[in-house]
């Protein structure tokens, strides 16, 4: 049987352009990274999968739109529940404690699973610069079986079909699965965001992602993937949606509304890095007016955007015996005025985006502007509509307060990287 691993399939979506792979500086040292944030999100999105045949199950590419990942730094499998759930982890985490999180199409009773490491998660055993050889690939897998990826989680039946006799059902599901729910850097080319978040913040992303596979784990549904109302897009988005980071996903769109509409894993690269580093936090009016904004400066005290919001890209293995390394990821964006090329374009090509220490340069000018800009709190409220005013005061005092917290913790940060 041929497998096709995808997250969007091939939709036909002939406003997009493929766009070759193109490569950044890594971001700075993951793990003078982690010292300074301990918690982050990393939402990814990644390639097409070009499989090469006469090894291993046949997979065919799901498509350009490509596969979306989430990696969370200081965040742990669940060792007990013999089934895909997930805990903040004891202590302050290290630089490769956490857990990397996909949805597969293959699943019946789990939308999600958990791969530990992020190493693991993005590398598999393979050492920096090594060649992707069989028999590494094959030692990874048993590394995966290991670690038990899959415990608890049923496939749906026609992922055995083609099975060779003496290949266990057990094995099978980390053959089909390599390099969409672990080692992706094998068979993937991926652009990722990464976003510090509070340790608050990450227990409601792991609260979320919990939530989600609780029906399927208690036998109340059965997981069908579904590209416009169930891909793993959505699940990405609804992780770091439950930070306030970003808007949730509309809910009960109809066909066309989401079909018109829909998250897909580039766009979602895109969108994370202008959030976090382009929405103005100098216009404590225009925040309270964004729902997202106003709920995270009132949840967690943090600003929309703040210092560490950095692109991480990086190729697929390219000397490779398993997989192609031609592979391609789209936009979903209009021909002619669409923004997201230029806009990915800007991203990649400004060290600001990829550089830690030139990002904690730009927000100390972006703080040094919100504060010369203040205005008193009669001239704010003047700008409101009479409904919004009341409770505009408690917001004022919340967005300042997070302002001067924010300020403070990029003066550690700065030093700290000294």
């Amino acid at each position: 049987m041929k497998f096709a691993l995808m997250c969007l399939g091939s939709l036909g979506l002939s406003a997009c352009a493929a766009l070759p792979d193109r490569t950044l500086p890594a971001v700075n040292d993951t793990v003078a990274y982690q010292k300074l944030y301990p918690y982050y999100t990393e939402l990814c999105a990644v390639s097409e999968i070009d499989k090469k045949p006469d090894f291993g199950a046949e997979i065919v590419s799901g498509g350009p739109g490509g596969h979306s990942v989430l990696y969370l730094n200081g965040v742990c499998r669940g060792k007990d529940s013999g089934y895909p759930r997930i805990e903040l982890c004891n202590g302050s985490p290290g630089s490769d404690q956490g857990v990397g999180i996909s949805a597969n199409e293959h699943f019946s009773n789990a939308n999600w699973v958990a791969t530990e490491g992020r190493q693991f998660f993005f590398h598999g055993d393979l050492p920096p610069g090594a060649p992707l050889t069989r028999d590494a690939y094959a030692a990874t897998q048993i590394s995966a079986m290991d670690q038990g990826i899959y415990d608890g989680v049923v496939f749906h039946d026609t992922v055995f079909d083609g099975k060779p006799g003496d290949v266990s059902r057990e094995a099978w599901k980390y053959e089909v699965s390599a390099g969409t729910d672990y080692a992706v850097d094998f068979g993937r080319s991926r652009y990722c965001a990464r976003v510090p978040v509070s340790r608050a913040q990450m227990q409601s992303t792991v609260d979320a992602l919990n939530t989600v596979n609780d029906p399927y784990r208690e036998g109340q549904k059965t997981f069908e993937w579904n590209v416009f109302h169930d891909n793993c897009s959505h699940l990405t988005h609804k992780g770091v949606a439950a930070t306030c980071e970003i808007p949730p996903w509309p809910q009960n769109q109809s066909l066309l509304e989401a079909a018109i509409d829909l998250p897909v894993p580039k766009n979602e690269f895109v969108d994370l890095m202008r959030r976090g580093n382009d929405t103005a936090i100098d216009d404590p009016v225009a925040l309270y007016q964004d729902t997202a904004a106003r709920q995270e400066i009132l949840t967690y005290g943090r600003l929309p955007a703040e210092p560490g919001v950095l692109a991480d890209v990086a190729p697929i293995v390219q000397q490779n015996e398993v997989y192609g390394t031609r592979v391609h990821l789209i936009f979903y964006d209009e021909m002619i005025f669409g923004q997201y090329q230029p806009e990915f374009d800007r991203i990649l090509s400004d060290p600001a985006y990829s550089d830690l220490r030139l990002n904690l340069a730009r927000f100390a000018d972006i703080y040094r502007h919100a504060d010369a800009g203040r205005r008193t709190l009669p001239d704010d409220l003047a700008r409101l509509p009479e409904e919004d005013r009341v409770n505009f005061r408690a917001f004022y005092n919340a967005y300042y307060k997070a302002l001067k917290e924010a300020e403070a913790r990029l003066d550690m940060e700065t030093r700290t990287l000294k």
